[in-house]
């Protein structure tokens, strides 16, 4: 069932993600508030409300959750991108201005907000999306340039899903009943190793890919010069791991 048409707010909205869950709610005609931290360097298509807010300062969401009845919210900082510190006051802004819906992306791991919005006993529906397709954009240099692919654990699998196809279920599980509670892992159509997917690419252009095994610390490294890793040993290890599986979303709201 479809519920009324309120006011959807979606954070992340300037993102990989959060601009196609956007893109998709105005195309079915609902109503759309985007949430940034700098809405002088954002653009919005017509009929889109924008509020300015940012996540890690929860009071700073007062105006733009003002008469909302959907969320779809990030679970890390944008600006740095760490995984939030602030779900109980998140919980309680969103629980004050009435949001019936809440529709969470997760960060690759269970994590502090979406507990506390669990536990504001508010009606969360957790996407968790195995590997964003997107992240092999990461190979475009090394493979124009050289033909090459690098990355640690070449055997490790992971079925990639497309970004509208995330949105897709965003926007369901933001307009229509039945999924509150629910968890939903989302995964592409196939299982494939990083060797898997050079050698598809290979050979949709016609070109002979060498992939180059990264050793553990080389991929430590990487990620650090990308900005996802931050202080903390074990939480390194564990980060590029779930890369190396599949289960981390490269700055997944940017």
């Amino acid at each position: 069932m479809i519920y009324d048409n309120g006011i959807t707010v979606v954070a992340g909205a300037t993102g990989n993600i959060g601009g196609r869950v956007l893109a998709e709610l105005r195309r079915r005609g609902h109503r759309v508030r985007a949430l940034t931290r700098s809405p002088e360097r954002a653009a919005f298509p017509d009929g889109v409300e924008v509020a300015v807010g940012d996540l890690a300062d929860p009071g700073s969401l007062r105006p733009a959750l003002a008469g909302a009845s959907a969320l779809f919210l990030l679970t890390y900082d944008a600006a740095t991108g760490a995984p939030l510190r602030t779900g109980p006051e998140l919980a309680t802004e969103i629980a004050a201005a009435g949001v019936r819906r809440v529709s969470t992306l997760w960060g690759g791991e269970p994590g502090p907000v979406e507990r506390a919005i669990d536990a504001a006993g508010l009606a969360q529906t957790v996407l968790r999306p195995v590997e964003f397709m997107s992240n092999t954009l990461t190979w475009v240099q090394s493979i124009r340039d050289e033909g090459v692919v690098r990355e640690a654990f070449p055997e490790l699998r992971s079925a990639m899903v497309h970004e509208d196809d995330i949105a897709e279920v965003a926007v369901r599980t933001l307009t229509e009943d039945g999924h509150a509670g629910r968890d939903y892992v989302l995964t592409g159509p196939e299982v494939l190793t990083f060797a898997d997917r050079v050698r598809q690419l290979g050979a949709a252009l016609g070109r002979d890919l060498r992939f180059v095994e990264l050793t553990e610390e080389q991929a430590k490294e990487r990620m650090r010069s990308w900005g996802v890793l931050g202080r903390g040993g074990r939480a390194r290890d564990r980060l590029v791991r779930r890369s190396a599986a599949g289960g981390l979303h490269r700055a997944p709201g940017r």
